[in-house]
């Protein structure tokens, strides 16, 4: 579906892009999609959907996807990280967002995606950024030319919603002792009815955050519902600034009232994420700050202090706090932290350590007495295969005790 040619072609048409710097011959590398050619650069890897439909379509590296990602991906279950890709694809009977544009040099970015609707070609290119490489996918989208093969389309925008679903549903619920798995990206409404027939009741969710790795085309607010319907509780995670010691981006500032102003930011963003699912006051949500060189002190505060500010603003909106973070680092820092009246703690701590047992302790990391009140969420085993009704899915599992 996809061949490499040269930027020489005398007829192409104009998209309203720059010219393509001459020193991109080496650097690059040109790629052909239906008749829309952009120049990337030559360490991005190239996949192909339709010779593998399953593929997981992931941008925790550098890459571009040629044509439909499937509903139901082959992705392993903990990524965390976002760089710059391109998904191309058909954009007949795609579903764009109500931000795309036919015009990639007024695109709005929106939630780290910009959207173009390539209608002279036929498709629809959707270009991820990290936090800090938003910059670089314009520079690749300037490159963008029409060539032979185009088999035009119309972008029909999304209708916008009248009104935001009611936001009713309390993620995750009294979940007492009970089994919870969690996926880079939102399983099929088939793999989830499919999934039924297994022991987990609950879901983790990547609704918001920069760090996302994984495209979330399945999480709608009608996902949500329907699963709710059929039994499913949820917990909703924000994947986004990370600690400052670590190498992760994008990281929090090592300033402590910066780090607080970005926690309650993140939560703002991340409660609104919440409601356009429809997921309500009351509900926890979980930000995943993921593992980090300890021993720190200043970056130990950064995090206390983000994470301070993440808890009071969602306590103001009316949800609870909760932190997802490996019990070697976040979660003991946490622990160490608690009798500190600089910090907030979290209504709510969810711990990886993978020691394959089903319970909440928190071993040598996290003392019995702290978070004790149905608070605690153990991320027990790490990525691994399980098949419940015929369909099998990468996830990590989870032991919660939380109300």
């Amino acid at each position: 579906m996809y061949r490499s040619v040269t930027l020489c072609i005398s007829a192409a048409l104009s998209l309203g892009t720059l010219a393509v710097p001459a020193q991109a011959a080496n650097a690059d590398r040109t790629i052909t999609y239906h008749g829309y050619q952009v120049t990337v650069p030559r360490s991005w890897q190239v996949v192909d959907l339709t010779k593998d439909p399953a593929a997981c379509v992931r941008f925790d590296r550098p890459a571009v996807y040629l044509g439909r990602p499937a509903a139901q991906q082959n992705c392993p279950a903990h990524l965390v990280g976002r760089t710059e890709g391109l998904i191309i694809e058909p954009l007949a009977g795609s579903t764009p967002r109500s931000a795309a544009t036919t015009r990639a040099a007024t695109a709005r970015s929106v939630d780290n995606e910009i959207q173009v609707g390539v209608e002279d070609a036929g498709v629809l290119v959707t270009a991820v950024h990290g936090a800090s490489e938003e910059p670089a996918v314009r520079s690749v989208l300037a490159t963008a030319r029409l060539v032979a093969g185009a088999a035009p389309a119309k972008l029909i925008r999304p209708r916008a919603a009248s009104a935001a679903p009611a936001a009713s549903i309390v993620a995750p619920g009294t979940m007492i002792n009970q089994q919870a798995f969690d996926q880079c990206t939102a399983p099929s409404l088939g793999a989830m009815n499919a999934w039924k027939a297994s022991p987990f009741k609950a879901v983790g969710i990547y609704i918001s955050g920069a760090s996302r790795s994984c495209t979330q085309a399945n999480l709608t607010a009608s996902w949500v519902a329907s699963n709710a319907a059929n039994g499913w509780s949820f917990m909703p995670i924000d994947v986004g600034y990370q600690a400052p010691c670590g190498t992760r981006n994008p990281k929090m500032s090592a300033d402590l009232g910066t780090a607080r102003t970005q926690g309650a930011d993140s939560a703002s963003a991340s409660v609104q994420a919440a409601q356009n699912l429809g997921i309500g006051a009351g509900s926890a949500i979980y930000s995943d700050i993921e593992a980090y060189p300890t021993g720190n002190n200043a970056c130990r505060d950064a995090i206390m202090s983000y994470i301070s500010g993440w808890t009071e603003r969602l306590r103001s909106l009316g949800y609870l706090s909760g932190v997802y973070s490996s019990a070697g680092s976040g979660g003991r820092d946490l622990a160490n932290s608690a009798g500190d009246s600089r910090w907030l703690m979290p209504d709510h701590l969810w711990f990886a350590w993978w020691n394959n047992v089903a319970n909440t302790d928190g071993g040598q990391y996290i003392p019995a007495n702290l978070w004790t009140n149905h608070q605690r969420l153990h991320q027990y085993k790490g990525d691994h295969n399980e098949t419940w009704g015929g369909v099998t899915i990468n996830i990590d599992s989870n032991f919660l005790d939380v109300a």
